[in-house]
């Protein structure tokens, strides 16, 4: 069994920081996934935002590229993204994922964290 769970979200102001946590736990190591960060405000869509795969290469979603960065721990089996320029429309609950076939196909999941931005 795989688990997921993130932490570090909470409420920040515009134009600031938070930096998300995803430990990751079960059968398989951390590097046997490619890891997503996804976002889902209220009344909309989950939204993709970054991936990062096995071997380190990372990808970005137009509206966080230049602002997010997605990094990982592989000793810690953690998984982390950076936010900076943090702006109101960033608000919402922010998840990760695992998918152990590497092909986008995201099967495992945390449970979520909140972010508030304020302006």
């Amino acid at each position: 069994q795989v688990e997921l769970v993130e932490s570090g979200g909470g409420l920040v102001q515009a134009g600031g920081s938070l930096r998300l946590s995803c430990t990751v736990s079960g059968a398989r190591t951390f590097r046997s996934y490619t890891m997503g960060w996804f976002r889902q405000a209220p009344g909309k869509d989950r939204e993709f935002l970054a991936a990062r795969s096995w071997d380190g290469d990372t990808d970005y979603a137009d509206s966080v590229k230049g602002r997010f960065t997605i990094s990982g721990d592989t000793a810690k089996n953690t998984l982390y993204l950076q936010m900076n320029s943090l702006k109101p429309d960033d608000t919402a609950v922010y998840y990760c994922a695992a998918d152990p076939s590497h092909k986008r196909t995201y099967t495992y999941w945390g449970q979520g964290t909140q972010v508030t931005v304020s302006s």
